[in-house]
């Protein structure tokens, strides 16, 4: 219970990047055919328009293992009392939606990069609070 108490605003925040990026990894992998076809057409004027398929796995594949990561930082942090994966997690969270923005920039889409950088606040934050 004591490590519960004192890294409850970092496993808060892990919460809410799991839920994230694992939403968003499950809904990538199930609508794979419609997700792909959205960013083809959201990128078709930009120089990203013949990468979407190989950035669209990109960063499935950065979403899940960041999800894996802060799901596995949790419980170190639960039961262990140590933060390096939820460290590692925290950090692959922070490219993770650095890329999304990337791409909603390229996008011109300024609405949705907002959104994103709403999203990196807390993470960047929680890596600051699991820095050793």
């Amino acid at each position: 219970m004591e490590n519960i108490l004192n890294n409850a605003a970092a496993i808060l925040i892990l919460l809410f990047l799991i839920i994230t990026f694992f939403q968003s990894g499950i809904d990538k992998i199930i609508d794979w055919k419609g997700n792909l076809g959205w960013l083809q057409g959201h990128f078709m004027d930009t120089p990203l328009k013949g990468l979407v398929p190989f950035l669209l796995a990109t960063i499935l594949l950065a979403e899940v293992i960041a999800a894996v990561l802060c799901s596995v930082g949790i419980y170190q942090l639960i039961f262990i009392g140590e933060g390096t994966i939820a460290l590692y997690g925290a950090i692959l969270s922070c490219i993770a939606l650095l890329m999304l923005l990337f791409g909603q920039r390229i996008a011109k889409d300024y609405d949705g990069a907002r959104t994103i950088a709403i999203y990196f606040i807390p993470a960047v934050f929680l890596v600051f609070l699991l820095q050793p």
